[in-house]
């Protein structure tokens, strides 16, 4: 099982970024990892501010940080009596995007942890937010969080395309949720399955093809699961005809899961450049948390 040995959970001090604080700390907590709570004071209203202040009011601009890092400071004092973690705290004026970056690679962090934007989640997606930029620029697995933390998580579901990066998703999923129950979800279609009934051929004979992808895809399934070496006691396996995010979105209502583990990228070029469709709807229309694996090596 991968171990985490150090967590950075990213805050601007917003109730949604509090959950993933809360969040990361349990996470900790259960790990036995490192905790790491940092705050980036935006450089650019930063300066702004200076711009409105006078040559003299380098005591105001002290006391705002004095102020931010109190804020810091609390938080990270209500983690430690709440779940017996003491983090370090970070508190750095910069390019927000950059120093989370900067940061995780000088601390060498094997998880990240953000807040979702709620209710507004789908249009920050589409402009930008500072969550889907780290998603974008970061090798590094990231925990999207959008649930109030109340406990661990129970059940975990985690869409499977039998590469190494799935491997790699269920080998950390363990270390995140090491007492939840595995849903694997694998789903598929086949190939050129439209055109095939458009060019006539029998539905009979597309039923047929789709026993086969599906005994196809149960046996990958059962060798993904031996080569992970989680319990399969712990492990349900779902092998569904259908197209994966709306089948994503639909087990997650279904099997009462509180995680989605996902890789952050497709197989195709464009899907390599961007972050993946799939996964950015899943982002965008899933009400659980979201835990994105890059799969670079994969």
């Amino acid at each position: 099982m991968h171990d985490l040995r150090t967590i950075l959970a990213a805050t601007d001090l917003s109730a949604l970024a509090r959950h993933a604080v809360a969040r990361a700390s349990l996470i900790a907590a259960e790990s036995g990892a490192r905790l790491s709570l940092q705050h980036v004071v935006n450089v650019g209203a930063f300066d702004a501010l200076r711009h409105l202040l006078d040559a003299d009011s380098k005591n105001l601009e002290q006391k705002l940080l004095d102020e931010v890092r109190g804020e810091v400071q609390t938080l990270a004092g209500e983690i430690g009596q709440r779940h017996g973690v003491s983090p370090d705290v970070h508190l750095v004026v910069g390019s927000v995007q950059r120093e989370i970056g900067s940061h995780a690679d000088a601390i060498d962090a094997d998880l990240l942890v953000l807040g979702a934007r709620g209710a507004g989640f789908v249009r920050e997606l589409l402009v930008g937010s500072t969550t889907e930029r780290v998603l974008r620029t970061s090798r590094r697995p990231l925990l999207v969080v959008k649930q109030m933390a109340h406990e661990t998580y129970r059940r975990v579901l985690l869409p499977v395309d039998f590469s190494a990066r799935s491997v790699e998703a269920l080998t950390l999923a363990q270390a995140v949720a090491p007492q939840a129950e595995y849903v694997l979800l694998h789903a598929f279609e086949v190939p050129f399955e439209g055109k095939l009934r458009y060019a006539g051929v029998e539905e009979s004979e597309l039923a047929s093809l789709r026993v086969h992808a599906k005994r196809d895809a149960t046996a990958k399934m059962n060798e993904l699961v031996a080569a992970s070496g989680v319990d399969e006691h712990r492990v349900r396996r779902l092998v569904i005809h259908g197209e994966a995010t709306m089948q994503i979105l639909a087990q997650e209502q279904e099997q009462d899961c509180d995680l989605i583990v996902i890789g952050k990228r497709g197989v195709g070029l464009v899907e390599e450049l961007l972050l993946g469709s799939v996964t950015k709807h899943v982002l965008a229309q899933s009400a659980t948390d979201v835990l994105v694996i890059d799969g670079s090596a994969a």
